[in-house]
C-alpha cells in the first residue's frame, strides 16, 4: 500500500508533469518515463506520456499506447479523447471519429472532444455534422478554464491579457471557434476590423452555425461601411430568429447606414414596443428620427433615454448636437451635478463636458463653456492617440508621387463614369450645406459620408501595418490602366446599394477624402471634386467643440487641429499647381454672402443647369446625417461665421500651429486668382483641364 506521502509525491508529479505538456512535451515525456519506473501501470502517466509521444511527433507509438490503455480503462474518457487525437495525427481520420464518439459517449459536456471532432468532420466535408459538433463545443466551451480566463480580460478590458492568451490559445488549437470569436471582438475594440473580420470570415468558414459569430460578423461588416454585405448577414439571422431584440436592434443600425431609414425605425419600434428599457436603443431611435428631421420625435426620444438612465451622457450630447436645442436651468444643473459624481465612466463623462459646453456657449458663458469643451478634448484624446507627424509624413509623400508627369503619364486610365460628385476638406467647413443645395438639383442625388475610398486605400496598402501610408502610395503608383479603372468600377458598384433614386449625379460628403484625391483622379477622372474651405479659426474650433462618433482624431487638440489645417492647406495647393483647375474652391463665407453667384458657379462645374431649388435649398427633406443636419433645414445665416471670437482669447496654440496658413485668409475673390476659379467654361466646358 502507497504511503500519503508516496500518494502526495505522485499527484505533485503528475500535475507537474501535466503542465509542461504543452509547452515542453519532451520534458514532459521525460518525467512521465520517472513516473512509471516507480508506477508502472498508473494509468495518467501512460496517457501523459502518449500525449507527449503525439505531440512530439511520434503519432504510431501514440496510437499503440493508447490502443492498449483504452483496452484496460474502456470508460475512461480522457484515453478514448487522446487516443482520438492520436489517430488524426495518424492520418487515420475515421478511426479517429469513432474514438472521439466513444469519448463523448462517456463524457458529453467535453470541449476538447467536441472541437477535435468538428475539425475532424469539417476536413472530411461533412459539414452538418461538423457545423452540429462546433455548436456543442460552444455549449460547452465555457468551462474551458482558459477560454474563461481569457473572458474573463475581455469582460474587464484587458484587452492586451486576453490577445495574448487567446492568440496562444490559436496556435496549439487554430479551429477553436470560440477563441477566433472571442480574438475577433478583442480586434474590433481595437477598431481593428479587418482583422476582426477576417478571424469572424475563418470562424463562419468552419462552424456556419455560430450565430453568435454571425451577429459580430454583421456588426463589423457594418462598422467597415459594408452594410449590404452586413444586411445579408442581418437577413440569415432573422431568418432563424425573427424576434431577436439583437438581430433586430443590429437590422435597423444597419438599414440606416443604407440610407433605408423607414426600415430603421420600423425595427427599432417593433423592439422598444417589446423591450421599452433600452436606453441606448432610444438614443439610436433618436437619431434615426433625427436624420429624418423629425425633431419633437427625436427630442422626445432622448429625454426617454434621460428619463431611465440620468447618468446617460451620451443622450445629453444628443441633444445638444442638434445645434438648435437650447437647455433648460434645470437640465445645466443637472449637467453639473453629474459631472460632480465620481463612479462616471470617462465615455459618459467627456459627452457631458462637451453638452455643457454647448448649453454654457448659448448663455454667453463662454470661458467656463471653453473650459468645458477643453475637459471634453483632454478626455476623448486619451482614448485614441494621434501622430500629427504621421500625417505631414502622407502629405510630403503625397507631394511627392503625384506630380505633373505622375498624371500625364496615367491620362485616359480609370472609369469614364461622370456620377460621383466629392466634396472634401475638414469637418464644419460648409461641407453639408454644398451638399444639400446640390442634392436640391433634380440630378443630383445626396447620400452620406460613404466609407468607399478609405477601404480601397486600406485594401491598396494591405497588412502592412507599420508603413500603411507608405505600401498605399507605393501600390497605387504600380497600378496600370486596366487596374485603375477596375477600382474605379469597384467604387461605382459598391457605393450603387446607397443611391435611392434615378438622378444621374450622387454626393459623397467623406471629408477625409481629401487624402485621396490623387487616388480619385485616377480611378474616376470624370467625377466632380469640390473643396470646402472656411477661415482656419472658425472651421479648427467647431471641430474642437464637435464630439465626432468616430474618426477625426485630429480634432481633440487646438495644436493638433492647426497643423492638421495646415497640412490640407499644403495637400490642397499641390494639386491645384499639378492639376490646375481639377478641384473647385467654395469658401462658406462666399457662400453665405452671395449665395446665388456662388451657387450657379459651383452649377456650372458640375455641368449642370441652374435650378432655383438649389436656392431653397431648406426646404429639401432628404435625410442628413452629420451634425449640421438642423442648420441646413434653415435659411441661410451669418451667425456663424463670427461664432469662433468669442473664444479668441483661448485659442493662441490654434493660430501659433496655424503660422501663416491664417494670415493667407481670406484669398481673392473668384475670378481673380486660382484659388477662386472654377476651371470650366460654363454649363458646357470641360470639368478636366
Amino acid at each position: 500500500m502507497s504511503t500519503p506521502q508516496a500518494l502526495g509525491t505522485l499527484k505533485t508529479a503528475l500535475e507537474h508533469a501535466s503542465r509542461l505538456l504543452e509547452r515542453e512535451p519532451e520534458l514532459a515525456a521525460e518525467q512521465a518515463v520517472e513516473i512509471l519506473k516507480h508506477h508502472p501501470r498508473e494509468p495518467t502517466a501512460l496517457l501523459l506520456l502518449a500525449a507527449s509521444r503525439r505531440k512530439c511527433g511520434e503519432a504510431g507509438a501514440a496510437v499503440s499506447m493508447l490502443r492498449e490503455l483504452c483496452a484496460q480503462q474502456p470508460r475512461w474518457a480522457a484515453a478514448q479523447r487522446e487516443l482520438g487525437e492520436a489517430l488524426a495525427a495518424a492520418g487515420e481520420s475515421e478511426a479517429a471519429v469513432e474514438a472521439l464518439r466513444r469519448a463523448l459517449a462517456l463524457q458529453p459536456d467535453s470541449p476538447a472532444a467536441w472541437l477535435a471532432l468538428a475539425g475532424l468532420l469539417g476536413a472530411a466535408r461533412n459539414a452538418p455534422e461538423a457545423d452540429a459538433a462546433y455548436a456543442r463545443y460552444i455549449e460547452t466551451a465555457g468551462t474551458d478554464p482558459e477560454l474563461r480566463q481569457a473572458a474573463a480580460c475581455l469582460g474587464g478590458n484587458r484587452i492586451p491579457q486576453a490577445e495574448r492568451l487567446l492568440r496562444a490559445r490559436l496556435t496549439q488549437y487554430p479551429n477553436d471557434v470560440a477563441a477566433l470569436r472571442m480574438l475577433a471582438e478583442a480586434q474590433a475594440r481595437l477598431l481593428r476590423y479587418r482583422d476582426a473580420r477576417l478571424l469572424l470570415e475563418r470562424c463562419l468558414e468552419l462552424a456556419p452555425g455560430f450565430d453568435a459569430a454571425r451577429h459580430n460578423y454583421a456588426t463589423v461588416l457594418n462598422r467597415e461601411g459594408r452594410s449590404a454585405a452586413a444586411m445579408a448577414q442581418c437577413a440569415q439571422l432573422l431568418a432563424k430568429a425573427p424576434d431577436d431584440p439583437g438581430y433586430r436592434s443590429l437590422h435597423a443600425a444597419v438599414s440606416a447606414n443604407l440610407g433605408n431609414y423607414a426600415d430603421a425605425i420600423t425595427s427599432y419600434e417593433s423592439v422598444l414596443a417589446r423591450y421599452p428599457q433600452q436606453p441606448k436603443l432610444w438614443l439610436s431611435y433618436g437619431h434615426a428620427l433625427k436624420t429624418i428631421g423629425k425633431m419633437p420625435e427625436s427630442i422626445a426620444a432622448y429625454r426617454r433615454a434621460l428619463a431611465m438612465q440620468p447618468g446617460l451622457g451620451e443622450a445629453y450630447w444628443s441633444l445638444a448636437n442638434l445645434k438648435t436645442y437650447r437647455f433648460a436651468d434645470a437640465e445645466v444643473l443637472a449637467m453639473r451635478r453629474a459631472l460632480g459624481r465620481t463612479d462616471l465612466t470617462e465615455e459618459d463623462r467627456l459627452h457631458f463636458e462637451f453638452a455643457l459646453g454647448k448649453a454654457l456657449e448659448d448663455t454667453g458663458c463662454y470661458a467656463d463653456s471653453f473650459a468645458h469643451y477643453a475637459a471634453g478634448n483632454a478626455l476623448r484624446r486619451k482614448m485614441h492617440a494621434y501622430d500629427a507627424q504621421e500625417n505631414a509624413r502622407f502629405v510630403r509623400r503625397s507631394r511627392s508621387l503625384f506630380t505633373r508627369e505622375f498624371f500625364t503619364a496615367r491620362a485616359g486610365a480609370g472609369a469614364p463614369a461622370p456620377d460621383p460628385i466629392f466634396i472634401v476638406g475638414l469637418p464644419r467647413s460648409g461641407s453639408t450645406l454644398i451638399e444639400q443645395i446640390l442634392a436640391s438639383h433634380p440630378s443630383v442625388e445626396g447620400t452620406m459620408e460613404l466609407p468607399e475610398l478609405p477601404r480601397l486605400a486600406r485594401e491598396l496598402a494591405g497588412a502592412a501595418d507599420e508603413d500603411e501610408e507608405g505600401a498605399f502610395l507605393k501600390r497605387l503608383a504600380a497600378l496600370d490602366g486596366r487596374e485603375l479603372c477596375a477600382l474605379g468600377e469597384r467604387y461605382l458598384a459598391a457605393t450603387r446599394p446607397m443611391r435611392k433614386t434615378s438622378a444621374p449625379f450622387f454626393i459623397d460628403k467623406m471629408p477625409n477624402n481629401l487624402f485621396y484625391i490623387g487616388l480619385i483622379h485616377l480611378i474616376l477622372p470624370n467625377a466632380v471634386i469640390i473643396d470646402a474651405r472656411r477661415h482656419p479659426l472658425a472651421c479648427c474650433f467647431s471641430c474642437f467643440k464637435q464630439h465626432f462618433a468616430r474618426g477625426q482624431w485630429f480634432s481633440y487638440g487646438l495644436e493638433d487641429l492647426g497643423r492638421y489645417y495646415r497640412d490640407y492647406i499644403e495637400l490642397m495647393s499641390h494639386y491645384d499647381a499639378v492639376l490646375p483647375g481639377r478641384v473647385i474652391r467654395v469658401h462658406y463665407e462666399r457662400l453665405i454672402e452671395d449665395t446665388e453667384a456662388e451657387v450657379r458657379r459651383l452649377l456650372g462645374h458640375c455641368r449642370l443647369p441652374f435650378h432655383a431649388d438649389c436656392l431653397r435649398f431648406y426646404a429639401n427633406e432628404r435625410a442628413v446625417r452629420t451634425a449640421s443636419s438642423e442648420q441646413v433645414r434653415q435659411p441661410i445665416s451669418r451667425a456663424a461665421i463670427e461664432q469662433w471670437r468669442h473664444y479668441e482669447p483661448w485659442l493662441g496654440p490654434l493660430k501659433r500651429a496655424l503660422g501663416d496658413v491664417l494670415s493667407g485668409y481670406p484669398p481673392a475673390r473668384a475670378g481673380h486668382g486660382q484659388d477662386g476659379r472654377s476651371g470650366c467654361q460654363g454649363p458646357d466646358g470641360p470639368i478636366l483641364p
